[in-house]
């Protein structure tokens, strides 16, 4: 065993999760705000219920000071094909945040099954949390 890569993929875990990891931690209530990073006008269309809209364009210290540094904050955008989530969980994490990313982000949420919201909501396994 390496303790280098061992290091590598406890780094990994701890900045990241997968969909399946954000459903269950939502349906156990567990203190997290999920962010789409992306444009307005995408999260009007579709994003996963509950999700806070704050595009990584608009994110500064007065767009978030109302928001609770006590959260872990999970930042998603479309897929792997697109980096306003990285920019998001960036820009939160310099101004105090917990943050993670969302592996897949919107793409793989759906892929797995998941229900989304917005004018082009599409039917799947909804999160049981009261969001």
């Amino acid at each position: 065993m390496s303790i280098d890569q061992l290091n590598h993929y406890q780094r990994k875990l701890a900045y990241e999760m997968d969909s399946w990891d954000l459903y269950e931690a939502l349906g156990k209530n567990e203190p997290i705000i999920v962010v789409d990073g992306r444009s307005a006008a995408a999260y009007a269309q579709e994003h996963i219920p509950g999700a806070l809209s704050l595009p990584h364009k608009e994110s500064c210290f007065n767009s978030t000071e109302s928001l609770d540094k006590s959260k872990r904050y999970v930042c998603y955008c479309d897929g792997i094909g697109c980096n306003a989530s990285t920019k998001t969980a960036l820009k939160l994490l310099t101004l105090g945040f917990q943050v993670r990313e969302l592996i897949g982000g919107l793409d793989w949420w759906k892929r797995d099954g998941y229900a989304t919201a917005g004018a082009k909501g599409q039917a799947g396994t909804e999160i049981n949390c009261g969001c």
